[in-house]
Protein backbone atom coordinates (compact mmCIF):
# COMPACT_ATOMS: atom_id res chain seq x y z
CA UNK A 1 0.00 0.00 0.00
CA UNK A 2 1.62 3.75 -1.28
CA UNK A 3 0.44 6.88 -1.06
CA UNK A 4 -0.59 8.21 -4.49
CA UNK A 5 -1.56 11.35 -4.51
CA UNK A 6 -2.13 15.00 -1.97
CA UNK A 7 -4.76 17.36 -2.34
CA UNK A 8 -5.67 20.21 -0.99
CA UNK A 9 -9.08 21.59 -1.88
CA UNK A 10 -9.69 25.43 -0.31
CA UNK A 11 -13.74 26.19 0.03
CA UNK A 12 -15.91 28.80 1.43
CA UNK A 13 -18.80 28.32 3.66
CA UNK A 14 -20.62 30.57 6.02
CA UNK A 15 -19.20 31.76 9.57
CA UNK A 16 -20.87 33.99 11.98
CA UNK A 17 -17.48 34.54 13.85
CA UNK A 18 -14.61 37.41 13.50
CA UNK A 19 -11.48 37.71 14.40
CA UNK A 20 -9.77 41.00 16.81
CA UNK A 21 -6.94 42.44 15.96
CA UNK A 22 -5.11 40.10 18.62
CA UNK A 23 -6.13 36.79 16.86
CA UNK A 24 -9.39 35.94 19.33
CA UNK A 25 -12.48 35.03 17.97
CA UNK A 26 -16.11 36.71 18.97
CA UNK A 27 -19.10 36.65 17.25
CA UNK A 28 -19.83 38.80 13.89
CA UNK A 29 -22.18 39.06 10.97
CA UNK A 30 -22.25 36.20 8.59
CA UNK A 31 -18.96 36.00 6.24
CA UNK A 32 -17.91 33.70 3.74
CA UNK A 33 -15.02 31.98 5.55
CA UNK A 34 -12.52 29.95 4.31
CA UNK A 35 -11.43 26.40 5.39
CA UNK A 36 -9.03 23.54 3.38
CA UNK A 37 -9.27 19.51 3.41
CA UNK A 38 -6.32 18.02 3.30
CA UNK A 39 -6.78 14.48 0.96
CA UNK A 40 -4.47 11.84 0.91
CA UNK A 41 -5.12 8.74 -1.07
CA UNK A 42 -3.66 5.54 -1.05
CA UNK A 43 -3.28 3.06 -4.36
CA UNK A 44 -5.71 0.86 -3.56
CA UNK A 45 -8.56 3.97 -3.47
CA UNK A 46 -8.55 4.88 0.34
CA UNK A 47 -8.46 8.36 1.59
CA UNK A 48 -7.72 10.36 4.41
CA UNK A 49 -8.88 13.75 5.04
CA UNK A 50 -8.20 16.43 7.52
CA UNK A 51 -8.93 20.39 7.96
CA UNK A 52 -7.25 22.92 8.42
CA UNK A 53 -6.13 26.69 7.66
CA UNK A 54 -5.70 27.14 3.93
CA UNK A 55 -3.33 29.66 4.63
CA UNK A 56 -1.24 26.40 6.80
CA UNK A 57 -0.72 23.81 4.47
CA UNK A 58 -0.44 26.45 1.11
CA UNK A 59 0.48 25.21 -2.25
CA UNK A 60 4.42 25.49 -1.02
CA UNK A 61 4.18 23.77 2.23
CA UNK A 62 2.47 20.81 0.26
CA UNK A 63 5.02 21.14 -2.61
CA UNK A 64 8.17 21.27 -0.84
CA UNK A 65 7.83 18.91 1.98
CA UNK A 66 4.32 17.14 2.05
CA UNK A 67 4.44 15.38 -1.14
CA UNK A 68 8.24 14.81 -1.44
CA UNK A 69 7.89 12.97 2.01
CA UNK A 70 4.58 11.29 2.20
CA UNK A 71 4.32 9.74 -2.03
CA UNK A 72 5.03 6.52 -2.27
CA UNK A 73 5.66 5.79 1.16
CA UNK A 74 3.16 3.53 3.16
CA UNK A 75 0.52 5.34 4.88
CA UNK A 76 0.08 3.22 7.33
CA UNK A 77 3.66 3.92 8.60
CA UNK A 78 2.47 7.40 10.43
CA UNK A 79 5.29 7.20 12.96
CA UNK A 80 8.14 6.74 10.18
CA UNK A 81 5.92 9.25 7.91
CA UNK A 82 5.95 12.03 10.69
CA UNK A 83 9.31 11.51 11.76
CA UNK A 84 10.55 11.99 8.34
CA UNK A 85 8.42 15.21 8.10
CA UNK A 86 9.46 16.75 11.51
CA UNK A 87 13.08 16.14 10.31
CA UNK A 88 12.38 18.88 7.60
CA UNK A 89 11.30 21.19 10.02
CA UNK A 90 14.77 22.61 10.90
CA UNK A 91 15.54 23.05 7.31
CA UNK A 92 12.42 24.95 6.42
CA UNK A 93 12.65 28.19 7.61
CA UNK A 94 10.06 27.81 9.34
CA UNK A 95 7.59 27.09 6.85
CA UNK A 96 6.84 23.64 7.18
CA UNK A 97 4.97 24.79 11.05
CA UNK A 98 3.54 22.21 13.83
CA UNK A 99 -0.10 22.82 12.92
CA UNK A 100 0.45 21.85 9.35
CA UNK A 101 2.50 18.66 10.31
CA UNK A 102 -0.66 17.97 12.21
CA UNK A 103 -3.22 18.24 9.38
CA UNK A 104 -1.02 15.78 7.43
CA UNK A 105 -0.91 13.37 10.65
CA UNK A 106 -4.29 13.66 10.93
CA UNK A 107 -5.22 12.74 7.77
CA UNK A 108 -3.02 10.17 7.72
CA UNK A 109 -4.95 8.84 10.88
CA UNK A 110 -8.06 9.08 8.93
CA UNK A 111 -6.95 6.80 6.15
CA UNK A 112 -6.20 4.40 8.39
CA UNK A 113 -9.48 3.96 10.36
CA UNK A 114 -11.20 4.17 6.90
CA UNK A 115 -8.75 1.49 5.42
CA UNK A 116 -9.50 -0.86 8.92
CA UNK A 117 -12.94 0.26 8.82
CA UNK A 118 -12.75 1.85 12.33
CA UNK A 119 -12.80 4.72 14.27
CA UNK A 120 -9.46 6.06 14.93
CA UNK A 121 -10.10 6.05 19.14
CA UNK A 122 -10.27 2.32 18.56
CA UNK A 123 -7.44 1.96 16.15
CA UNK A 124 -5.65 4.03 18.88
CA UNK A 125 -6.73 1.27 21.96
CA UNK A 126 -10.28 2.47 23.11
CA UNK A 127 -10.66 3.29 26.97
CA UNK A 128 -14.22 4.74 26.75
CA UNK A 129 -17.09 5.95 24.13
CA UNK A 130 -18.23 9.29 25.74
CA UNK A 131 -16.17 11.89 27.14
CA UNK A 132 -17.86 14.78 30.14
CA UNK A 133 -17.50 17.67 28.40
CA UNK A 134 -16.65 21.44 29.82
CA UNK A 135 -18.19 24.39 27.67
CA UNK A 136 -15.23 26.53 26.87
CA UNK A 137 -16.49 30.52 26.17
CA UNK A 138 -15.29 32.62 24.03
CA UNK A 139 -12.54 36.06 25.24
CA UNK A 140 -14.58 38.42 26.87
CA UNK A 141 -15.45 41.48 24.72
CA UNK A 142 -17.77 44.92 24.98
CA UNK A 143 -20.93 43.66 23.37
CA UNK A 144 -23.89 44.19 25.32
CA UNK A 145 -25.26 40.99 26.50
CA UNK A 146 -22.86 38.78 25.24
CA UNK A 147 -19.29 38.70 27.97
CA UNK A 148 -18.83 42.23 28.81
CA UNK A 149 -19.59 41.97 32.28
CA UNK A 150 -18.97 39.42 35.13
CA UNK A 151 -22.56 39.70 35.59
CA UNK A 152 -22.80 38.24 31.71
CA UNK A 153 -20.58 35.85 32.24
CA UNK A 154 -22.61 34.39 34.96
CA UNK A 155 -25.88 34.57 33.41
CA UNK A 156 -24.37 32.52 30.52
CA UNK A 157 -22.69 29.97 32.88
CA UNK A 158 -26.51 29.46 34.16
CA UNK A 159 -27.18 28.64 30.70
CA UNK A 160 -24.45 26.47 30.33
CA UNK A 161 -24.86 24.65 33.14
CA UNK A 162 -28.66 24.20 32.16
CA UNK A 163 -27.67 22.51 28.78
CA UNK A 164 -25.53 19.79 30.28
CA UNK A 165 -22.56 21.01 30.75
CA UNK A 166 -20.69 20.34 34.74
CA UNK A 167 -17.67 22.08 34.08
CA UNK A 168 -16.84 25.46 32.48
CA UNK A 169 -13.74 27.03 31.66
CA UNK A 170 -13.66 31.35 31.53
CA UNK A 171 -11.46 33.11 28.82
CA UNK A 172 -11.69 36.12 29.97
CA UNK A 173 -10.81 40.21 28.52
CA UNK A 174 -7.66 40.34 26.44
CA UNK A 175 -6.16 43.30 24.46
CA UNK A 176 -7.76 44.81 22.48
CA UNK A 177 -10.28 45.25 24.77
CA UNK A 178 -10.32 48.64 26.02
CA UNK A 179 -10.06 48.02 29.75
CA UNK A 180 -7.93 44.73 29.29
CA UNK A 181 -6.30 43.32 31.16
CA UNK A 182 -7.97 43.35 34.27
CA UNK A 183 -6.76 41.44 37.03
CA UNK A 184 -9.76 42.75 39.15
CA UNK A 185 -12.36 42.14 36.28
CA UNK A 186 -11.17 38.62 35.89
CA UNK A 187 -11.49 37.96 39.34
CA UNK A 188 -15.15 39.18 39.43
CA UNK A 189 -16.10 37.69 36.54
CA UNK A 190 -14.73 34.22 38.38
CA UNK A 191 -16.57 35.32 41.70
CA UNK A 192 -19.88 35.69 39.48
CA UNK A 193 -19.56 32.38 37.70
CA UNK A 194 -19.01 30.74 40.92
CA UNK A 195 -21.66 32.53 42.77
CA UNK A 196 -24.24 31.60 39.69
CA UNK A 197 -23.28 28.06 39.17
CA UNK A 198 -22.70 26.80 43.05
CA UNK A 199 -19.81 24.66 44.46
CA UNK A 200 -20.73 21.09 42.37
CA UNK A 201 -19.79 22.35 38.73
CA UNK A 202 -16.12 22.77 37.94
CA UNK A 203 -14.76 25.51 36.72
CA UNK A 204 -11.66 26.84 34.93
CA UNK A 205 -9.70 30.13 34.24
CA UNK A 206 -7.63 30.75 30.96
CA UNK A 207 -6.60 34.32 31.55
CA UNK A 208 -4.25 36.54 30.04
CA UNK A 209 -1.75 35.22 28.55
CA UNK A 210 1.14 37.69 29.77
CA UNK A 211 0.36 38.72 33.41
CA UNK A 212 3.24 39.15 35.43
CA UNK A 213 3.95 36.81 38.37
CA UNK A 214 2.70 39.00 40.70
CA UNK A 215 -0.71 39.46 38.99
CA UNK A 216 -0.84 35.60 38.29
CA UNK A 217 -0.31 34.62 42.29
CA UNK A 218 -3.46 37.27 42.69
CA UNK A 219 -5.89 35.72 40.54
CA UNK A 220 -4.37 32.30 41.58
CA UNK A 221 -5.42 32.49 45.33
CA UNK A 222 -8.56 34.08 44.08
CA UNK A 223 -9.09 30.85 42.08
CA UNK A 224 -8.07 28.88 45.54
CA UNK A 225 -10.93 30.71 47.43
CA UNK A 226 -13.92 30.15 44.63
CA UNK A 227 -12.06 26.36 44.33
CA UNK A 228 -11.80 26.45 40.69
CA UNK A 229 -10.29 23.29 38.95
CA UNK A 230 -7.22 24.55 37.03
CA UNK A 231 -5.37 28.01 36.10
CA UNK A 232 -4.13 28.03 32.81
CA UNK A 233 -1.93 30.46 30.70
CA UNK A 234 -1.61 32.87 32.77
CA UNK A 235 1.90 34.00 31.62
CA UNK A 236 4.27 33.70 28.87
CA UNK A 237 4.99 29.99 28.51
CA UNK A 238 8.43 30.58 27.39
CA UNK A 239 9.34 31.30 30.58
CA UNK A 240 9.48 27.81 32.36
CA UNK A 241 10.48 29.23 35.38
CA UNK A 242 7.86 31.46 36.03
CA UNK A 243 5.38 28.40 35.71
CA UNK A 244 7.40 26.55 38.27
CA UNK A 245 7.33 29.39 40.75
CA UNK A 246 4.41 29.91 40.31
CA UNK A 247 3.36 26.25 40.80
CA UNK A 248 5.30 26.40 44.18
CA UNK A 249 3.40 29.45 45.47
CA UNK A 250 -0.35 28.08 44.96
CA UNK A 251 -2.45 24.73 45.93
CA UNK A 252 -4.58 24.90 43.10
CA UNK A 253 -3.32 22.92 39.43
CA UNK A 254 -1.76 24.54 36.91
CA UNK A 255 -2.11 22.61 33.40
CA UNK A 256 0.13 23.36 30.80
CA UNK A 257 2.00 24.28 28.43
CA UNK A 258 -0.91 24.81 26.05
CA UNK A 259 0.76 27.49 22.88
CA UNK A 260 4.48 26.59 23.31
CA UNK A 261 6.35 25.15 20.39
CA UNK A 262 8.32 21.42 21.17
CA UNK A 263 5.93 19.18 21.10
CA UNK A 264 6.50 16.55 23.45
CA UNK A 265 10.01 17.41 23.92
CA UNK A 266 9.18 21.19 25.53
CA UNK A 267 6.71 19.36 27.32
CA UNK A 268 8.69 16.93 29.26
CA UNK A 269 10.53 19.69 30.20
CA UNK A 270 7.93 21.42 32.22
CA UNK A 271 7.15 17.95 33.99
CA UNK A 272 10.82 17.86 35.29
CA UNK A 273 11.01 21.24 36.05
CA UNK A 274 7.56 21.11 38.14
CA UNK A 275 6.25 24.26 36.23
CA UNK A 276 2.91 22.39 36.02
CA UNK A 277 0.94 19.77 37.71
CA UNK A 278 -1.52 18.42 34.50
CA UNK A 279 0.10 18.76 31.03
CA UNK A 280 -1.63 19.91 27.80
CA UNK A 281 -1.49 19.28 24.31
CA UNK A 282 -4.14 18.87 21.38
CA UNK A 283 -3.49 17.90 17.79
CA UNK A 284 -3.64 20.82 16.01
CA UNK A 285 -0.65 22.92 18.53
CA UNK A 286 1.60 20.19 18.88
CA UNK A 287 1.98 18.10 15.46
CA UNK A 288 -0.83 15.99 15.35
CA UNK A 289 -2.21 12.78 17.19
CA UNK A 290 0.90 11.30 17.11
CA UNK A 291 2.23 13.66 19.55
CA UNK A 292 -0.10 14.09 21.38
CA UNK A 293 -0.56 10.74 22.28
CA UNK A 294 3.44 10.70 23.76
CA UNK A 295 2.39 14.20 25.79
CA UNK A 296 -0.56 12.01 26.99
CA UNK A 297 1.58 8.76 28.12
CA UNK A 298 4.35 11.12 29.30
CA UNK A 299 2.30 12.64 31.44
CA UNK A 300 0.54 9.12 32.91
CA UNK A 301 3.91 7.92 33.32
CA UNK A 302 4.40 10.67 36.22
CA UNK A 303 0.82 10.09 37.76
CA UNK A 304 -0.56 13.62 36.20
CA UNK A 305 -3.23 14.18 34.13
CA UNK A 306 -3.21 15.39 30.69
CA UNK A 307 -6.24 17.80 29.67
CA UNK A 308 -6.33 17.79 25.76
CA UNK A 309 -6.36 21.46 24.32
CA UNK A 310 -9.16 22.55 21.54
CA UNK A 311 -12.46 20.55 20.18
CA UNK A 312 -12.91 18.90 16.61
CA UNK A 313 -12.91 15.20 15.93
CA UNK A 314 -9.06 14.46 16.51
CA UNK A 315 -8.77 15.72 19.53
CA UNK A 316 -12.06 13.72 20.77
CA UNK A 317 -10.80 10.65 19.75
CA UNK A 318 -7.65 10.96 21.94
CA UNK A 319 -9.65 11.93 25.02
CA UNK A 320 -11.90 8.35 24.28
CA UNK A 321 -8.29 6.79 24.05
CA UNK A 322 -6.68 7.82 27.29
CA UNK A 323 -7.42 7.01 30.45
CA UNK A 324 -6.24 10.51 32.21
CA UNK A 325 -8.11 12.90 30.31
CA UNK A 326 -10.99 13.78 32.31
CA UNK A 327 -12.55 16.29 30.19
CA UNK A 328 -13.00 17.05 26.62
CA UNK A 329 -13.11 20.85 25.83
CA UNK A 330 -15.93 22.02 23.93
CA UNK A 331 -16.55 25.46 22.52
CA UNK A 332 -15.77 28.38 21.94
CA UNK A 333 -19.17 29.28 23.67
CA UNK A 334 -20.85 32.58 23.56
CA UNK A 335 -24.34 33.84 24.28
CA UNK A 336 -24.59 35.16 20.49
CA UNK A 337 -23.64 31.72 18.85
CA UNK A 338 -25.37 28.59 18.63
CA UNK A 339 -22.44 25.78 18.84
CA UNK A 340 -24.39 22.80 17.81
CA UNK A 341 -25.45 24.42 14.92
CA UNK A 342 -23.85 21.92 12.36
CA UNK A 343 -21.23 23.90 9.62
CA UNK A 344 -22.76 23.53 6.02
CA UNK A 345 -19.20 21.17 5.16
CA UNK A 346 -20.14 18.63 7.42
CA UNK A 347 -23.34 16.31 7.47
CA UNK A 348 -23.74 16.41 11.12
CA UNK A 349 -21.38 17.34 14.38
CA UNK A 350 -18.39 15.47 15.17
CA UNK A 351 -18.99 16.02 19.03
CA UNK A 352 -22.42 15.78 19.65
CA UNK A 353 -23.38 16.19 23.44
CA UNK A 354 -26.13 14.68 25.43
CA UNK A 355 -28.25 16.43 28.23
CA UNK A 356 -25.99 15.09 31.19
CA UNK A 357 -22.97 16.84 29.71
CA UNK A 358 -21.04 14.00 27.59
CA UNK A 359 -20.07 14.37 24.07
CA UNK A 360 -20.46 10.81 22.28
CA UNK A 361 -17.38 9.52 20.05
CA UNK A 362 -18.42 9.11 16.42
CA UNK A 363 -18.54 5.09 15.32
CA UNK A 364 -18.16 5.87 12.14
CA UNK A 365 -14.41 4.44 10.19
CA UNK A 366 -11.71 7.65 10.95
CA UNK A 367 -11.33 10.34 12.48
CA UNK A 368 -15.57 10.19 12.43
CA UNK A 369 -16.25 12.95 10.33
CA UNK A 370 -19.18 12.98 8.19
CA UNK A 371 -18.07 15.46 5.61
CA UNK A 372 -20.51 16.46 3.33
CA UNK A 373 -18.27 15.91 -0.10
CA UNK A 374 -20.53 17.64 -2.12
CA UNK A 375 -21.05 20.79 -0.51
CA UNK A 376 -17.04 21.59 -0.36
CA UNK A 377 -16.99 20.43 -4.15
CA UNK A 378 -19.52 22.80 -4.87
CA UNK A 379 -17.62 25.69 -3.17
CA UNK A 380 -14.09 25.23 -3.88
CA UNK A 381 -12.11 28.05 -5.08
CA UNK A 382 -8.99 26.66 -5.08
CA UNK A 383 -6.98 23.19 -5.44
CA UNK A 384 -3.42 22.15 -5.32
Amino acid sequence: MKIENIKVSVFTFPSFRSVDSAGHSHPGPETKARLAMLTITADDGTEGHAFGPPEVIRAHVIDAFARKVLVGGNPLNREQLWHALEHWQRGSAGQLTDRALAIIDMALWDLAGRKANMPVYQLIGGYRDKVPAYGSTMCGDELKGGLSTPEEYAAFAEKLVARGYKGIKLHTWMPPVSFAPSVEMDIKACAAVREAVGPDIALMLDGYHWYSRAEALQIGRALEKLNFAWFEEMMNEQSIASYAWLANQLDIAIVGPESISGKHFSRADWVVAGACDMLRGGAQGIGGISPTLKVAHLAESFGMDCEVHGNGAANLAICAAIKNCRWYERGLLHPFLEYDDVPAYLNSLPDPMDKDGFVHVSQLPGLGEDINFEYIAANTVATY
